[in-house]
């Protein structure tokens, strides 16, 4: 081996992302983007109609419930779940396509997926993101003007709960200011490729050829 080299990573990095609703993990990812990383963002499957302006595999891939049915029967989804009667999940085909490519897979995803992602694929990279405080998370989701009060006692009461969570994760992403926080981001997964984690292989590598 020579005096030079670079990490030996072959395949992408999984990363989950989570976030209770109004912290801003949209706009990070968004920023994060824009500086062409070698990853890209899973687009999840849905059994739900197509809303005006919606590209199928941009936006979702929108499929039929006979589909997605049979995608779950041939353990073709990491997780899903139902909503509104309408189902929802990863589909594990083109997520698995872009890892084997090297590319970095960003899942944005709820807890309870996230939870069971974590549980599939311990070498997956979790990463939460929370505000800077509660009030803050307040004002933000009041500051959108979409939802009633109702709604909003009803997503921080969500939050909470969720916030409760962010400890199971690998790293915490505070989202105080958006540059710095899609800055944050972009250091963790850098960093990831260089612990134990996503390098046994290469340790072993190192040992076969002792």
């Amino acid at each position: 081996m020579n005096g030079s080299y670079t990490a030996p990573q072959e395949h992408g990095i999984l990363v989950v992302f989570s976030g209770p609703s109004g912290a801003g993990k949209g706009t990070i990812l968004k920023r994060y983007f824009e500086d062409d990383p070698p990853a890209v963002l899973s687009v999840s499957a849905t059994t739900r109609a197509p809303r005006p302006g919606e590209v199928d595999g941009v936006h979702y891939h929108f499929l039929s419930r006979e589909e997605f049915e049979q995608l779950i029967a041939e353990d073709g989804v990491l997780e899903y779940n139902i909503y509104n009667g309408n189902y929802y999940g990863s589909p594990r085909g083109p997520i698995e396509e872009e890892l084997s490519k090297g590319h970095d897979v960003i899942l944005e995803i709820e807890t309870n997926g996230a939870g069971h992602i974590r549980r599939m694929f311990p070498s997956a990279l979790s990463i939460f993101v929370v505000p800077p405080s509660f009030e803050e998370l307040k004002k933000r989701l009041i500051g959108r003007g979409t939802e009633t009060p109702e709604e909003i006692a009803a997503r921080l009461e969500k939050g909470r709960s969720e916030i409760e969570m962010a400890l199971d994760y690998d790293y915490i992403v505070v989202n105080d200011e958006v540059e710095t926080a899609a800055r944050r981001l972009g250091e963790i997964i850098r960093s990831a490729r260089w612990s134990k984690k996503f390098n046994q292989s290469f340790i072993q590598e190192v040992l076969n050829n002792a």
